[in-house]
């Protein structure tokens, strides 16, 4: 009994000190690295994600999308996290990413989807951190 207690006590203290790790990790009023592109987002008639169709081709094609992205282990965090919105057939890809050769990649990976024509990159190229 005292055993399984402890184990529980032991088990409860590292999932707390694991959950309460993100919250410290951020330096206190740093903004997140899109915030800039999220305010470009805001402008009337700019597509954004909450405006992508819920039917069941574009939610498909979204889908087929994000799993293409990924599934290549090559591309960065940034690139995996792209917002990928379809309307009418039509993807529009939006966000961050570290290289060109990264967003012509993402770009393909939704051409391969959507179809030649259907795609729009706006993605941008994070500029590298300076040392």
């Amino acid at each position: 009994m005292v055993t399984r207690l402890n184990r529980f006590l032991v088990s409860a203290t590292l999932l707390g000190a694991l959950c309460a790790a993100p919250a410290f990790s951020q330096a206190p009023g740093r903004q997140p690295d899109n915030t800039g592109v999220n305010k470009r987002d805001r402008k009337a008639g700019e597509p954004t994600a909450d405006q992508a169709k819920n039917d069941k081709s574009d939610l498909q094609i979204m889908k087929e999308i994000r799993k293409s992205i990924v599934a290549d282990k090559s591309l960065s965090t940034y690139a995996h996290n792209v917002k990928v919105i379809a309307q009418n057939g039509k993807v529009t890809l939006k966000g961050p990413v570290h290289t060109d050769d990264e967003s012509k990649a993402v770009e393909s990976k939704a051409t391969e989807v959507a179809g030649a024509g259907n795609v729009t990159n706006e993605l941008t190229v994070k500029p590298a951190k300076k040392k």
